[in-house]
Order: structure tokens, then C-alpha cells, then sequence
């Protein structure tokens, strides 16, 4: 049987932490940044987490993510 292929675009957003949690970076940090509020901005720099049901689906799609 051949290996599963990766979706480049999820693995390239994703990553596992050591507790196994999918850790994506959040949006709203590009352009555009005057009018959104310091803390709008200082959240956004923090790290995401997905919730379980996502977090299994973004790993069907990239398999080989470590």
C-alpha cells in the first residue's frame, strides 16, 4: 500500500505539541493593524490551540506531522 499524502498547506500550519494538541498561529496580525486594539494585537501573537474534532481532522489531512 503507498504512502498517504500530506496536505502541504495544513502541515505548513500546523504543528503537535508534547501533549499532542495541534498549535496553529492565529489571524489578524498582517496588515491593517491601527485600528485594532493593543489587545487585539498582543492575543493574536499568542498561540491558538484547535479544539479536538479539529485537531483530528487538520491530522487526517497532514499524517506525517510531528
Amino acid at each position: 500500500m503507498p504512502k498517504m499524502k500530506t496536505r502541504r498547506a495544513v502541515a505548513k500550519r500546523i504543528s503537535l505539541t508534547a501533549s499532542g494538541k495541534v498549535k496553529i498561529k492565529k489571524a489578524n496580525l498582517r496588515h491593517i493593524l491601527t485600528k485594532k486594539t493593543q489587545k487585539n494585537k498582543r492575543n493574536a501573537g499568542k498561540a491558538g490551540y484547535l479544539n479536538s474534532t479539529d485537531g483530528r481532522n487538520m491530522l487526517k489531512a497532514a499524517p506525517y506531522v510531528k
